[in-house]
């Protein structure tokens, strides 16, 4: 269940079932206005929102969507994020159970803070 070389986020998402497809367009759609000024791309194969760098990632699986806000993204949102499978950087939300859009938001909003700070230093 994976676009094949998918060029667009537009593209990344046709390529999954209907049912999917909703989830990750409700995903991108909550990035967005988290996040208004972040450009989209496809990077490592999956979509990707840019601000100062790459922002956060995300991707559809058979049974969850996965999502990369970066270690330091679900650090600072710990207790909110403990009870969905975690990794190094990436969450899971299962495509069976709804998605958690003020969490998705709260720790985009974060990031966007995190990448803005970033390049202020690096000016």
């Amino acid at each position: 269940m994976k676009a094949q070389q998918a060029k667009t986020i537009d593209e990344y998402i046709a390529g999954y079932p209907t049912d999917v497809q909703q989830l990750l367009q409700t995903i991108r759609t909550t990035i967005h206005n988290a996040a208004p000024d972040a450009e989209e791309a496809i990077a490592y194969g999956i979509p990707t929102f840019k601000l100062n760098g790459n922002l956060v990632h995300f991707g559809g699986y058979k049974n969850h969507i996965g999502f990369y806000p970066a270690p330091m993204g679900i650090e600072a949102f710990k207790e909110e994020t403990a009870q969905y499978e975690a990794g190094k950087g990436t969450l899971q939300f299962p495509v069976d159970q709804p998605l958690p859009l003020d969490l998705i938001g709260k720790i985009v909003k974060f990031r966007v803070e995190k990448n803005l700070a970033k390049g202020e230093k690096n000016k």
